[in-house]
């Protein structure tokens, strides 16, 4: 079967994303500050980035919150903060956005994976422990797709080894697990601002959270080249500093969050109601006590390649997060992994397919995607 011996619907626009719909929606309130800002032209470390930095921290149930330049920089900037050393291990996911292993690679560590959860698609808590030896430094979850890794194991592994927890936090701003805020329980949540993400911002932005206040400090000091009074530096940091307009955009945005969310999950049960019945798909499974906010919605199917062309000609946008896992990447082979070696996530890789799930979708777009899905298999 392929996408050129069937019919689709009759077209309909349904994008994967509607980032021009979302502004238009807040342009009466998004621009006032921005002119407020480029008035008072304090263009760097004004006071929005502060007052942004206390409503995340907030939001994310953590003492305390440093903004910085992007997801990817939240990652390095963390591993500073808690002196990852070079050589040291940092055990995460091979089926993540690249970020996650570039940024451990990029600060002289070496990634160390698991294999991952066949439902969640979070990494595998239970081979946690077995991939810790004498060279392994920290923990870094992935919380992907909108969904927080399972904590509690990961927290009894760090405990017992003494280990750091860095929350890769980019696709899960609001995300809970039994209550907790995804970013609240590991020494330090990374979180990305991209404009894709629920919580998007003008361009490029991160964010770190910490219940640590000695961790706080570094952060700081760390992401303004080291140093805490200018021109005097302490230890050589780097320039991972959030922009005073996005830090405004940002604080705009945040008030909508959990609006949107709910929109989110609204939409997932839609789908998940009318796909359940479509016997080669399988629809996102959220673990007990989590909270999903749906940053995608992820589909496993049968003949991926085929569906995605047959919703690009019905008019559906969708997306494939990832085509390719980590350990199978060129830049990592020096790792000396192959194919096969995490075989769930080389599987998944083959079969994930993320449809438009934000939350001005309307009910008749919803329901052609549905059509056209089971159209696809009928």
């Amino acid at each position: 079967m392929t996408s050129t011996t069937k019919t689709p619907p009759t077209k309909l626009d349904v994008p994967l994303l509607d980032l021009k719909g979302q502004y238009a929606a807040l342009k009466s309130e998004i621009m006032p500050v921005v002119e407020r800002v480029l008035d008072g032209q304090y263009m760097i470390n004004g006071p929005e980035v502060g007052e942004f930095e206390r409503q995340a921290a907030g939001y994310c149930d953590t003492k305390f919150a440093v903004g910085c330049s992007s997801g990817t920089d939240a990652l390095i900037l963390a591993m500073m903060a808690l002196e990852i050393k070079p050589g040291d291990e940092v055990i995460t996911s091979p089926f993540t956005f690249f970020a996650t292993v570039g940024s451990i690679h990029r600060h002289g560590a070496k990634p160390a994976f698991v294999d991952i959860d066949p439902g969640t698609l979070n990494f595998d808590t239970e081979q946690l422990e077995e991939a810790v030896n004498e060279k392994t430094r920290a923990i870094a979850p992935v919380h992907l797709f909108g969904q927080m890794a399972d904590m509690d194991t990961v927290l009894d592994v760090a405990e017992k080894h003494d280990l750091k927890i860095i929350e890769d936090s980019a696709q899960s701003i609001g995300s809970k697990q039994n209550g907790a805020p995804s970013g609240s329980l590991g020494d330090v949540g990374c979180f990305s601002f991209f404009p894709s993400k629920n919580l998007g911002g003008a361009g490029d932005g991160g964010l770190c959270t910490t219940q640590d206040e000695e961790v706080y400090e570094r952060l700081k000091m760390l992401r303004m080249h080291g140093g805490k009074q200018r021109y005097y530096h302490d230890e050589v940091g780097g320039n991972f500093r959030l922009d005073t307009l996005q830090a405004a955009y940002l604080s705009v945005k945040l008030k909508h969050l959990d609006n949107w969310h709910e929109g989110r999950r609204r939409n997932a049960a839609f789908y998940d109601e009318h796909l359940a019945e479509v016997e080669e798909v399988t629809t996102p499974i959220i673990a007990e006590g989590n909270e999903s906010i749906y940053n995608q919605y992820t589909l496993r199917v049968q003949q991926r390649d085929e569906l995605q062309a047959f919703l690009g000609e019905a008019g559906v946008g969708s997306a494939i997060y990832y085509p390719l896992c980590m350990h199978e990447q060129k830049c990592f082979a020096y790792l000396g992994h192959s194919t096969g070696d995490f075989p769930i996530a080389e599987q998944a890789a083959a079969e994930v397919l993320s449809i438009p799930i934000y939350p001005e979708l309307k009910e008749e777009q919803l329901a052609h995607v549905v059509e056209t899905v089971k159209s696809f298999y009928a």
